[in-house]
């Protein structure tokens, strides 16, 4: 029986780009470059997933994806039931007054010639053009206050605000719409690590209060695992690992996860000094050429010849988590 808390289910999502050789003939043929491949999850009302893994990996264009502000190449984006179709735009418009998206760069992502009434604004005239200005209005200071912000800042320019204010900013643009979903693409990256916490607590307590479904991306796995509920590991377009957050930090699956797990610090200094940190040998391959079978297994401390030769499917490991490592 299909699981009727859950409100998005991704199944075997694919981004796929055609990159052509700047240095190659007009008639070499595009390679593809695979920014995301194959990427499955459900997300429940109310819940946080939290999606790691290193810069390149396909987490941004994941969220883009799901939201299909990038056409999927393959795979399928299940909202609220409703199989939605990458070029329906009139049900893409109509679904989006539910699905926002917080951007990772604060300033970058507000227009420096709006003030900040009329970026929170925005969205309503867009999908609700029968409001009154009163009406708008009224709702815009309802939302600063909820995020933090003032009545005496609505006339104020985004270059007049701080980078944790501007992160506000675009809180209030996407909570302006009361949505059921927020993917939050690394939110607090551009951040001090105090603004960092206030904007993380923020969130929880908008999601507690109003019961809204986050996707958090993020590089830093302590903001991570603080926020969410379960996480996803990817590398490489791929998921590695995909597990409830205490299962995946007490006793991770995937020795790609081991490995990030190692490189958080921790406080105490004689155990930081002991810690045994598992550091990857080599780069990052690239996107265009992967590696055959497991995309990790030209860094993965056990490898063996089987790994290049079969493709590992995410499989049950526990109840509470998936691995696609073969020897999980």
């Amino acid at each position: 029986m299909p699981d009727s808390n859950i409100i998005l289910s991704v199944k075997s999502l694919k981004v796929h780009f055609k990159v052509k050789d700047a240095k190659g003939w007009p008639w070499t043929p595009a390679k593809t470059l695979k920014a995301v491949d194959g990427v499955s999850f459900d997300l429940r009302a109310g819940e946080t997933l939290g999606v790691v893994g290193e810069s390149g990996c396909g987490k941004s264009t994941l969220a883009r994806g799901v939201l299909n502000l990038i056409h999927p190449t393959e795979g399928e984006v299940v909202w609220l039931g409703q199989r939605m179709d990458s070029k329906d735009a009139v049900a893409w418009q109509h679904a989006r007054k539910d699905m926002q998206m917080i951007f990772q760069d604060p300033l970058a992502s507000l227009n420096p010639r709006m003030t900040i009434g009329q970026i929170i604004a925005e969205p309503l005239r867009v999908h609700y053009p029968e409001l009154s200005m009163t009406q708008v209005m009224e709702k815009v200071r309802a939302v600063m206050k909820e995020v933090g912000l003032t009545e005496q800042q609505i006339n104020r320019y985004p270059h007049e605000f701080s980078g944790g204010q501007c992160q506000r900013i675009g809180i209030a643009r996407a909570l302006i719409l009361e949505p059921k979903l927020i993917i939050c693409d690394e939110p607090v990256s551009a951040l001090d690590v105090s603004i960092q916490a206030q904007i993380v607590n923020l969130l929880k307590d908008l999601q507690k209060r109003k019961g809204l479904a986050l996707i958090f991306i993020a590089h830093d796995l302590a903001v991570v695992k603080h926020i969410s509920d379960r996480i996803l590991v990817m590398y490489l377009g791929k998921e590695m690992e995909l597990a409830e957050k205490h299962a995946l930090y007490d006793k991770p699956s995937h020795p790609y996860t081991r490995a990030l797990l190692s490189a958080i610090p921790i406080p105490d200094p004689q155990l930081e000094k002991h810690k045994v940190i598992q550091l990857l040998q080599g780069d990052l391959p690239s996107p265009i050429n992967p590696p055959s079978g497991c995309v990790f297994r030209t860094r993965c401390p056990q490898a063996a010849s089987v790994c290049a030769e079969k493709l590992p499917d995410l499989k049950v490991v526990t109840e509470d988590t998936q691995s696609s490592c073969l020897f999980s």
